[in-house]
């Protein structure tokens, strides 16, 4: 299963980044770049709030529990009426984002004055009923993810990403880049229709015709709404962390607010491609193994092993990647048109300062879902609020005041940002294990294990800065295709030379028809 949520991430994400070389191609990282980023941030908490992840933690388990209980018709009234709420929450909270656009740009980006305000505003309000688009998707992917249809609902977004790139190929040379940055908003909101409408007929189908009623579902609906005002309220102050960032980004001088963007694009595909797929894929069947039994918490605790030392493995070199190669990854996904090798080098510092916190971030969310799983949403909330709290704290620190203390230019305080993220972050990951093994028993992975990742990442690392260094043409992609291969069959040579089990069950399951399963 975990195979096929990889492979849908992947295809999306593989198309988010052409998205986002199209667009460093036209915009760079220009002022009408910042008010883009920014303005997309703004309506996208309707996403973030009422979307994947929100609806993977309330809406799944108890969905998923009444399939388990061959309860079919009383599944489906559910998810029929969770639709039917969603969608009335998102029409009323995209008109009403529509109106508060001015503010909103105000809040959180206070840095934007004059014509960069402006813009951000009209694309604020062009986002907006495409969020609520997004939102209403992730419904369909809770759907299809309780009985078992992963490749749709991840690889969907590709849909939208099409959209957007189709927009920039079209216009980008006719327009101006205000403009332009209208033409690609329009472009977005087309595309939100198609991700949702490409979900929605198999979402339907296996739903069948059911009457939509209230009452008849009161009681689930119940389970699902006790679920969800915890982890709406843990995944807005997570996105109030992130909102902070850009708030501070934009305070710093022109071009901060993209490049945080640029390099989170970037920190995100292992999250999501590693991370995002084992907890997607292992939800369901730590939501059934959860029912009361005498072995279910040993059951969780196999499989959470199981799944954070796969991450280990692949998110160990990524983070490493970006720490030690970061300039050559950034050139080979966005050095072009007004994307030039002085941007390349500041994305890369933003980037290697999220590199600190990517394996703790990564293998939180498989911490989460088992604690959902559990039906437990107000531990990750508790620690949430305390991630956030240090993000803010810290990022306002070396963001702002750190820069004019030692003495260096202001732009690099958006390094700051990424980096105390990433300190947050692993204090987060710690205190869900701690208290998740008070009540599983042992789980994590050993620190040998870890160190030995590390090593073989860093020997890795360092043939490739040699092949950098001494054999790679400048240009950047040509660069890319030669140093990044070489880094990856060293790691993955020396990890089969060492024998690490995590290599073979990587290979097995990308076989066709082959998922690895958790062993006792």
């Amino acid at each position: 299963m975990a195979r096929l949520v990889a492979a849908g991430i992947f295809l999306s994400r593989i198309a988010g980044l052409l998205r986002e070389s199209v667009f460093a191609h036209y915009f760079g990282n220009s002022d009408s770049a910042d008010a883009f980023k920014a303005a997309f941030r703004i309506p996208n908490i309707l996403q973030n709030l009422f979307g994947e992840g929100v609806l993977s933690a309330s809406f799944i388990p108890v969905y998923s529990r009444l399939l388990a209980q061959h309860k079919e018709r009383e599944a489906s009234e559910l998810a029929y009426a969770v639709g039917l709420l969603l969608g009335l929450a998102m029409t009323a909270l995209a008109i009403a984002g529509v109106f508060a656009a001015p503010y909103l740009v105000d809040a959180l980006a206070p840095g934007f004055q004059g014509a960069k305000r402006s813009l951000a505003i009209a694309l604020a309000r062009i986002f907006f009923p495409g969020a609520g688009l997004l939102a209403l998707s992730a419904w369909c992917l809770g759907v299809l993810n309780s009985h078992n249809r992963f490749f749709a609902s991840y690889a969907a977004p590709v849909a939208w990403n099409s959209a957007i790139i189709l927009a920039m190929v079209f216009y980008g040379t006719s327009r101006s880049e205000s403009s332009l940055a209208r033409i690609v908003a329009w472009g977005a909101l087309i595309g939100s229709a198609l991700q949702f409408g490409v979900q929605l007929p198999q979402a339907l189908t296996l739903l069948g015709s059911v009457k939509i009623s209230l009452s008849r579902a009161r009681r689930s609906l119940a389970s699902v709404f006790g679920n969800f005002v915890p982890v709406v309220v843990g995944r807005g102050v997570v996105q109030l962390s992130s909102y902070v960032d850009n708030v501070l980004a934009s305070l710093l001088p022109g071009g901060a607010v993209a490049a945080l963007n640029y390099a989170q694009i970037i920190n995100m595909l292992p999250v999501s491609l590693f991370g995002m797929s084992v907890a997607a894929a292992e939800l369901p069947a730590m939501a059934r193994a959860a029912a009361p039994s005498s072995t279910a918490a040993e059951t969780i605790a196999v499989r959470l092993n199981f799944g954070l030392r796969q991450i280990s493995f692949l998110v160990t070199p990524s983070a490493a990647a970006f720490l030690f190669l970061g300039d050559v990854i950034v050139g080979a996904l966005f050095q072009s048109g007004r994307f030039g090798r002085a941007d390349a080098l500041y994305v890369w510092v933003v980037l290697a300062g999220s590199a600190i916190g990517l394996l703790a971030v990564t293998m939180g969310r498989l911490y989460s879902s088992a604690y959902y799983a559990l039906w437990d949403t107000r531990t990750p909330l508790k620690f949430a609020v305390l991630r956030v709290l240090l993000t803010a704290l810290l990022g306002y620190v070396c963001a702002l005041l750190l820069p004019p203390f030692l003495g260096i230019d202001r732009r690099w305080g958006v390094v700051g940002l990424t980096a105390t993220a990433g300190i947050a972050g692993w204090i987060e990951f710690i205190l869900l294990r701690a208290t998740l093994n008070r009540r599983i028993g042992t789980t994590g992975v050993e620190s040998g294990f870890l160190i030995k990742l590390w090593a073989l990442a860093c020997v890795a690392a360092l043939a490739a800065l040699m092949v950098k260094t001494w054999v790679a043409p400048s240009e950047p992609h040509l660069r890319a295709l030669v140093v990044l291969p070489v880094y990856g069959a060293v790691y993955l040579g020396a990890a089969r030379w060492l024998k690490i089990p995590e290599l073979t069950q990587v290979i097995d399951a990308l076989r066709i028809g082959r998922h690895v399963r958790p062993e006792a």
